[in-house]
């Protein structure tokens, strides 16, 4: 059986992520991948122990659905201090345990002043992280 592979790119175009993104969890060692040549594979099997799904079908008639949401929030006119605060409480939040499976990444764009955050996880606690991440951005 021929194993499915995929480029970074159509990765980074299923998760609706940024190329960058998908090779630095590549290199973290966070996203299992192959080096073929001088661009990388990511196996099917890997992507879905990566985000926690499966497209398989007879996966979808043995278990739960699993659901997730993709978030992105962007903050505008904010400096260095705002985003450290902000970050800070993100992270300190989803090291709290009980809040659900979730993963955030964060861009900041000083010459811009914006800072962007990537939400990734469960609906329920995607919904709470972005309620403080609202009650954090209004108060900055």
């Amino acid at each position: 059986m021929a194993q499915e592979l995929y480029s970074v790119e159509q990765v980074a175009d299923r998760l609706g992520l940024h190329v960058r993104t998908i090779r630095n969890y590549v290199r973290d060692g966070r996203l299992k991948a192959v080096r073929i040549g001088k661009q990388y594979r990511i196996s099917r099997e890997d992507l879905e122990a990566f985000t926690g799904t499966s497209t398989a079908a007879s996966d979808a008639e043995s278990g739960p659905r699993h659901v997730e949401v993709s978030s992105i929030v962007q903050v505008d006119a904010i400096d260095r201090a705002g985003v450290d605060r902000i970050t800070t409480h993100v992270m300190a939040s989803l090291n709290q345990g009980g809040i659900g499976h979730l993963r955030v990444e964060a861009a900041y764009d000083e010459d811009r002043a914006t800072l962007k955050l990537i939400v990734l996880g469960e609906p329920e606690a995607s919904a709470d992280l972005l309620r403080l991440i609202a009650l954090l951005a209004k108060a900055s």
